[in-house]
């Protein structure tokens, strides 16, 4: 989908910083709608069907965490980018949004350059996420990594890995940049297991890095894992 298709819902209280946002995103050639709070964001979302949603935290009527989570609990938002846009600098309330399914978290005051820097990766991520993906295989950074036979290479290097070690390398790599909470990981690959602690994901993790290396995957303090990409 090229940039010109792209459509983004800016979310925000404070005209002025609507109307920032959205004369650099036109700049940039994305479709823009607007909405003063998180009702209004609902509704415009469900209308514009967006690509992405910028979303301020603390507005009036409904703020951005729960209007977040609502949209992500609708089917037609489940694969919808968004991304909190607030002035809160506490680390809580950077937790409460990825819990509640934010992409990634963008501080006030803007700058406009490193905003749109930061849009154009998020979407660019969508295209890299349907690239490295062929059948039970995928390619992303300098790492093949092989469901079928679960092994992953680095170039003709073979690492071998145990069956959970894979799995949580498959799953954070299947959406390179994408924070998964430890909640997410717990549910995904240790579902059937009610003896599990967050203990465990961080000795698998642990693991991991000594076995793929210590550069592709980055914790993010408080809330979970992903694997980077520069």
């Amino acid at each position: 989908m090229s940039i010109a298709k792209h459509k983004i819902l800016v979310v925000d209280d404070e005209q002025d910083i609507v109307e920032l946002i959205a004369y650099n995103l036109k700049r940039e050639g994305y479709q823009v709608f607007t909405a003063n709070n998180g009702k209004e964001a609902i509704a415009q979302a469900k209308e514009a069907n967006p690509d992405l949603i910028i979303l301020d935290v603390m507005m009036p009527l409904m703020d951005g965490i729960e209007a977040c989570r609502l949209m992500r609990a609708m089917p037609e938002f489940k694969h919808t980018f968004m991304v909190f846009l607030t002035a809160r600098s506490e680390e809580y309330s950077e937790i409460a949004g990825f819990h509640v399914g934010a992409d990634d978290y963008i501080a006030k005051p803007i700058k406009p350059r490193a905003l749109m820097s930061r849009i154009n990766a998020i979407l660019r991520r969508n295209t890299s996420e349907e690239e490295v993906h062929e059948g039970n295989r995928l390619e992303v950074a300098d790492l093949v990594i092989d469901r079928d036979s679960f092994l992953a290479y680095r170039g003709s290097d073979k690492i071998v890995l145990a069956k959970k070690e894979f799995e949580l390398l498959y799953l954070l790599a299947s959406k390179p940049n994408k924070v998964f909470t430890r909640e997410q990981i717990l549910k995904s690959i240790w579902e059937d297991s009610v003896v599990v602690t967050n203990r465990t994901i961080d000795v698998h993790i642990r693991k991991l890095r000594e076995k793929i290396g210590e550069n592709y995957v980055a914790t993010v303090k408080g809330v979970g894992y992903k694997f980077e990409l520069a």
